[in-house]
């Protein structure tokens, strides 16, 4: 936890002289010897070891968690539910699997390249394609006019002409002013990142966040991670948990894009197989975690414009039953408990045809084929 959300239990002027020191958070506080850190401080500061003393305590019960009986936070968990918004993706067997991507949550996407993470519902050329959680924030801000969602660009990638050409697929009210109502925010080193958190921790009375999203974390986290120090594991985690915290505080989902690393080849791997990146322990530190591939393999013989795309829930709290979706055109149908996917080959023969997709959603995926396998773990 940051000492700069403790003010004003503690002074401002402490705070500020212990962030020149290093200092910038309670374990950095409380696991340092208290005088240790009285030493790193400004003689002129004007801070005595009796107020660095009174600090350390004060800090110590802030961070310390208070008792609670199960009832009652059973009964803000239920609440917290309830304020937080619902975010779909316009895929109803992606959302029912996930309870949708609202909710006080973490959920991290992740994807082998040209998969969908960023490049969801491709066309002929990658800036064009639709992304995964740019399409998910974009539909939530055009049917809410209340809606206001942060997107924390930690690339410089972000193209707001790109949103523009997704916002012409919804047709609503609020469409007109979702661009006003989402805010990107640049954060290339971690401690960045934290400073855009810390500003969004007091919203204004009129001003609530609906979602937000780092776009990618890759960045700011892998640069920190090392064979021979578990230093940046444990800024890792610190900062996964205050994601976690924030969200539950704020009823305020967080989506986090994640890329990919290879994987260490063996007898059992594919070669060129990709994973999550960020290491084994990174998926413990999200609620859930969405992989995206591809699925040329059941493309064949199917219109070269079509995209055959595969997503697994590699894990998730909220998980209950495995699917499987397939579309073609307008067409969607669940499969309950269906491990491998049906070639699409098959499916177009067949030709299943369980519900319609609603008009808006027919105009986002018109002329696209996504095949979507959740696995079951």
């Amino acid at each position: 936890m940051r000492l700069a959300t403790l003010v004003p239990s503690l002074s401002a002027e402490l705070v500020s002289n212990l962030e020149k020191c290093g200092v910038r958070t309670d374990a950095d506080l409380l696991f340092k010897p208290v005088v240790e850190v009285y030493r790193q401080l400004c003689p002129e500061s004007g801070i005595s070891l009796l107020d660095l003393e009174r600090a350390v305590e004060v800090t110590a019960q802030l961070a310390s968690a208070p008792g609670i009986a199960g009832d009652e936070l059973l009964a803000q968990e239920i609440q917290a539910q309830a304020q937080a918004p619902a975010l779909l993706s316009g895929v109803a067997g992606l959302d029912n699997l996930l309870c949708g991507f609202g909710g006080c949550r973490v959920i991290e996407i992740s994807g082998d390249r040209q998969s969908g993470k960023t490049n969801f519902f491709p066309e002929r050329t990658i800036k064009e394609d639709q992304t995964l959680a740019l399409n998910i924030i974009l539909r939530h801000l055009s049917g809410s006019s209340q809606a206001h969602v942060v997107w924390v660009d930690t690339t410089g990638d972000f193209s707001v002409e790109y949103a523009a050409q997704i916002l012409k697929t919804f047709n609503s009210e609020a469409t007109s002013t979702a661009l006003e109502r989402l805010q990107v925010s640049l954060a290339f080193h971690l401690e960045a990142a934290y400073t855009v958190l810390e500003e969004l921790q007091y919203p204004s009375a009129n001003l609530r966040n609906s979602c937000i999203v780092f776009d990618a974390i890759t960045p700011l986290l892998g640069p920190l991670l090392s064979a021979v120090s578990a230093q940046g594991h444990s800024a890792m985690t610190e900062f996964m948990y205050h994601l976690r915290d924030f969200s539950r505080l704020h009823s305020c989902p967080v989506l986090v894009v994640n890329n990919t690393s290879l994987v260490v080849q063996n007898s059992k791997s594919a070669p060129g197989a990709r994973k999550p990146a960020l290491g084994p322990s990174f998926k413990f530190l999200t609620d859930a975690t969405v992989w995206l591939s591809k699925c040329d393999e059941y493309a064949n013989g199917l219109d070269p414009d079509f995209a055959v795309r595969s997503a697994e829930v590699l894990r998730s709290r909220t998980t209950v039953e495995a699917f499987a979706i397939k579309t073609y055109g307008e067409e969607l149908t669940i499969l309950r408990r269906r491990r491998k996917p049906v070639p699409c080959s098959e499916y177009h023969k067949e030709r299943f045809s369980t519900f319609d997709l609603d008009d808006k959603d027919a105009l986002c995926y018109m002329n696209y084929l996504l095949a979507l396998v959740i696995l079951e773990i």
